[in-house]
């Protein structure tokens, strides 16, 4: 239904609760390159348990080969620099909903991509710096199923 993407993630756990995450949700993961990690990693394997049969997630080598499989389609960038809240957009099947890598968040340079249709923001307290990737993955996830109905959800 929406397509989640993490460009150059680092932390394996994260990218681990994303497969577990989208699996639960019929999303899509799509990891873009160069990853911090092999995927073979069992910090990864645990962290998605026994749900990476039941995901679909693809690997980009790079941000380009990610745009020729995923567009056309709009793209919201997360960053804690936009003003605008990720619950102010009505999402629509088949968005990517683009993450950056831990810790740096998403470059000056991509936030900046012609393919980028709006940056968003995920709502914090003054003076903290970001959520956790997987978690802000599955806040924003989950905030654009509902407005779908979870569809297909039991």
């Amino acid at each position: 239904m929406f397509r989640v993407m993490f460009h150059e993630p680092r932390i394996p756990p994260n990218t681990g609760n994303a497969i577990r995450m989208v699996a639960g949700t019929g999303c899509e993961l799509h990891l873009v390159g160069p990853l911090g990690f092999d995927l073979s990693e069992p910090k990864l394997k645990r962290a998605g348990l026994d749900y990476h049969d039941l995901a679909s997630v693809t690997v980009h080598e790079n941000l380009a080969a990610a745009w020729d499989a995923v567009l056309p389609a709009r793209v919201f960038a997360f960053t804690a620099h936009a003003t605008t809240s990720y619950t102010d957009i009505a999402y629509q099947p088949g968005d990517v909903l683009l993450f950056g890598p831990e810790p740096t968040g998403l470059s000056e340079e991509v936030l900046a991509d012609a393919h980028i249709t709006e940056c968003l923001r995920i709502p914090m307290l003054p003076g903290r710096r970001s959520l956790n990737l997987s978690n802000a993955a599955a806040l924003v996830t989950y905030e654009a199923w509902r407005q779908h109905g979870f569809k297909g959800a039991v």
